[in-house]
């Protein structure tokens, strides 16, 4: 609703009443002095209000993050057990399943290859663009936007690969270093945007 229709509404109110007494007519012309004077008061809301509604949102981003991350993971992980179990694989852990991508003695079914290369093409959830977003966009909902913990973060994440590098045996693939190099520049452009 907005001020003028307030404001209509109230004239309108008072075009309607009745004549009144000169006695009520002088104390009603006071209260529609003090009403006129008065009008309607707009009380910025408190900081800590909107601080608060960031910190929701930015959980909220958080949480969607990680959990889209967790169903991703298993997806793939998912994949790579129905193809390892075609071949009469076990894998014990997880570092067992990563050393048995890393050496490449395997076979893939049509469909799931098909699949992957969708999962990490350009425009794939997994290719380097969409991933580097990711990372970088909880980064953000982490620090809550502030560019000051953004040095910290990539050392994170730059620690963070060289342990799935280490897991991996070896240079991780193409795609995992072209993405690491795309989350390194847009932390670089992040922490140097002007606010």
């Amino acid at each position: 609703m907005s001020v003028n229709s307030i404001n209509n509404s109230y004239a309108s109110a008072v075009a309607s009443e009745p004549t009144r007494t000169s006695s009520n007519a002088k104390s009603s012309a006071k209260a529609d002095t003090t009403a006129d004077s008065t009008g309607v008061i707009y009380e910025k809301s408190s900081s800590s209000q909107t601080q608060e509604s960031k910190k929701s949102q930015q959980a909220s981003v958080v949480a969607q993050l990680k959990a889209d991350a967790n169903k991703r993971a298993e997806q793939l992980t998912s994949i790579v057990r129905q193809m390892m179990s075609k071949q009469g694989k076990a894998i014990g852990n997880a570092d067992d399943m990563w050393s048995f991508l890393a050496s490449g003695k395997y076979t893939v079914s049509a469909d799931v290859k098909a699949q992957a290369q969708k999962d990490i093409a350009e425009d794939g959830y997994w290719g380097v663009s969409q991933t580097s977003d990711r990372i970088l966009d909880f980064a953000k909902a982490l620090s809550g936007g502030d560019k000051s913990k953004a040095e910290e973060l990539l050392e994170a994440f730059k620690k963070g690969f060289k342990q799935a590098t280490k897991s991996w045996g070896k240079a991780l693939p193409d795609i995992s270093q072209r993405t690491y190099d795309a989350v390194v520049d847009k932390f670089d452009t992040w922490m140097n945007e002007e606010d």
